[in-house]
């Protein structure tokens, strides 16, 4: 036997804030026939290819210290440092600037949302694959 994650959920005070955000860093929809409205307790949001789900739910309790798991993102089209730039633009904070941790062209920035749950901007696919190596023959 396995399991599969069903959905990734996100404690928050503000569950249909909070997911509308999120919807504009992910560009991910409300799912058919169950929209997210203000004063909603539980938000779901899902990709548009239906791959993968975030539930906000709401909590009494404040965020207090570091997340235990946390979203690492990486841009679909162009470069990690116009996606932090844009990211910024949208309403997320920087917490931590690890960018060139690991070398030239390496590393990530660690972001929060409006609610402080933290996560990553990665460098994209193509920002990698220019930076590995070359083969050897």
């Amino acid at each position: 036997m396995t399991a599969r994650v069903s959905h990734t959920t996100v404690d928050c005070r503000d569950a249909y804030t909070l997911s509308e955000w999120w919807k504009g860093v992910l560009d991910y929809v409300d799912i058919d026939g169950d929209p997210n409205l203000p004063g909603h307790e539980e938000c779901m949001i899902i990709s548009r290819d239906g791959s993968h789900r975030l539930l906000f739910i709401e909590v009494p309790e404040d965020k207090s210290g570091k997340n235990r798991i946390h979203l690492d993102l990486e841009p679909v089209e162009g470069r990690r440092d116009d996606e932090l730039a844009r990211l910024i633009a949208h309403g997320a904070v920087e917490v931590a600037d690890l960018r060139g941790k690991y070398g030239p062209g390496s590393g990530w920035v660690v972001l929060a949302d409006p609610e402080g749950n933290e996560f990553c901007i990665l460098r994209s696919a193509a920002e990698r694959a220019a930076a590995a190596p070359a083969p050897h023959s």
